[in-house]
Order: structure tokens, then C-alpha cells, then sequence
């Protein structure tokens, strides 16, 4: 799929992080993006900044919770650019490592039900147009059995992404809706490197934190292959920060190997 000229919705891009970063590379590479965001003052910015870069975006608020205004969202991208090409579903809850057993419904409502609705609402209007791709960003959290995670809800969300991702892989040869899923370790953002760079290599190997961030612009080059590549679908693209990207094998039964 070539982006120039495409339509490109992305969840989750009013902060400094991937969401931002995704918007203006689709928008750099020729996309039309309406940007969602509930924090409407940092989606506006980021529509400032692709413009300002000569690339074309729009605003439109959305709550991914309710799944009403999801659809709303969707309609406005084909209603204002003509159709829908790719949906980024990147919007995450807010991080609440001081609480790991609260805010469950919230981190849940965001990562995994505003994925479903997303996903389920996208492939109504990718139907009507003949097809296109939706990106889902997970996380290696996962994949990472036996890690101790300040946020589990935020883990058991991820998890079930990414096998939404997996069971939604028939539509790719079907019906030309391609799903698929990154799967990213530490990016950075701005809340990331403020916790991660006053740490000494010690720190970061004792609390199980990389040696090295992902930067923003390498998240995004994962998300524009995995909406671009009509190969891939149903895949799941793994990157730890330390190491390249890598696709799960089609099929893989997870644990190879039981203690």
C-alpha cells in the first residue's frame, strides 16, 4: 500500500509519545490524518505541527471508550477525506505505577476496549471501500512471562490485544483488511525518559530497564511497515529495545519449551 493520498486515523496523539510521532510520519509520507486525542489541546498540536511541516491533518475528539464516538470518529475521517485507508489504535490510560491494583476499569476501557471498538468499527468502513489496514499497539509486556509490572491491568489489556490481532488474521486474505500489532519495549517519551535516563546502567539492569530507548521515529517506521507491507496480517511485530524488530512466526504456540 502506497500512503501518499491515503486516509489515516490515529487514537492517542495529543502527547509528546508514538501517537504524535505516527501521525506526522503517515502526514510526512503523504496521508490526509485526522488526529483524536482527549487531550484536545495536545491534539491541536500536533495538527499545528504537521501543518506547519506542509503536511494536511485535522482534529476531531474522541473518546476510544465510548464506542459511539468511535464510530463518529470514522465517519468524520470519511466523511471529510473520502474514505478510510488505515486506523492507528495507539491510545493508552494514563500510567499508575503507585497503584497497581486500581484503576483496572480505566486502563482496561482505554488499551482494550477502545481497541475492540476501533477495530470492529473499522472494519465496517474498510468494507465499503474495498479494504485497508489497522495497526494495534501492544506491548512486550506482553510477552514477558513472570515480569512483576506495577500496572497489571495494563499487561492483561496488551495480552489481549495482541491475540485480537492474531484471531482477526483471516480478514487479510478474505475480505483485504489487513490487522496486525507492534509489540514495542521502552519508547521514548517523555515520561519514559524522565524516569529512565537519571538511572545508572546498574539502576536500569536491577528495576529490568534497557539499556537504550526506542526512539520515536523508529516506533513509527514499525507502524507505517506494519499498515503498508500487504504481505502481513494477523502478525505481530516484536521489538525490544536493545534488539531489531522481529515478526512472531505464523503459528507459533508460545512457550516451545515447559519446565
Amino acid at each position: 500500500m502506497e500512503i501518499a493520498g491515503k486516509v489515516v486515523v490515529v487514537t492517542g496523539a495529543g502527547g509528546d509519545g508514538s501517537g504524535r510521532a505516527i501521525a506526522r510520519r503517515f502526514a510526512h509520507d503523504g496521508a490526509s490524518v485526522v488526529i483524536t486525542d482527549i487531550n484536545e489541546a495536545g491534539a491541536r498540536e500536533t495538527v499545528h505541527q504537521i501543518e506547519n511541516a506542509g503536511g494536511r491533518a485535522v482534529f476531531h475528539p474522541a473518546d476510544v471508550r465510548i464506542e459511539a464516538q468511535v464510530r463518529e470518529l470514522l465517519d468524520f475521517a470519511t466523511s471529510t477525506f473520502g474514505g478510510l485507508s488505515v486506523l492507528v489504535n495507539n491510545a493508552s490510560g494514563p500510567f499508575h505505577p503507585d497503584a497497581p491494583l486500581d484503576h483496572w476499569l480505566e486502563t482496561m476501557q482505554t488499551d482494550l476496549l477502545g481497541t475492540m471498538y476501533g477495530v470492529r468499527t473499522a472494519i465496517d468502513f474498510m468494507r465499503r471501500s474495498g479494504g485497508g489496514a489497522i495497526v494495534n499497539i501492544s506491548s512486550i509486556s506482553a510477552l514477558w512471562h513472570g515480569r512483576a509490572h506495577p500496572a497489571p491491568a495494563y499487561d492483561a489489556a496488551k495480552a489481549a490485544v495482541l491475540r485480537l490481532t492474531t484471531t482477526l488474521g483471516w480478514l487479510g486474505e478474505k475480505e483485504n483488511i489487513r490487522v496486525n500489532c507492534l509489540a514495542p519495549g521502552w519508547i521514548a517519551s517523555g515520561q519514559v525518559r524522565a524516569y529512565w535516563e537519571p538511572l545508572t546502567p546498574a539502576e536500569r539492569h536491577q528495576r529490568g530497564a534497557p539499556s537504550r530507548l526506542l526512539e520515536l521515529e523508529q516506533v513509527a517506521g514499525a507502524v507505517v511497515r506494519l499498515a503498508t507491507d500487504e504481505s502481513l496480517h494477523g502478525r505481530v511485530l516484536v521489538w525490544w529495545s536493545e534488539d531489531q524488530p522481529g515478526l512472531i512466526p505464523w503459528a507459533d504456540p508460545g512457550y516451545r519449551e515447559l519446565l
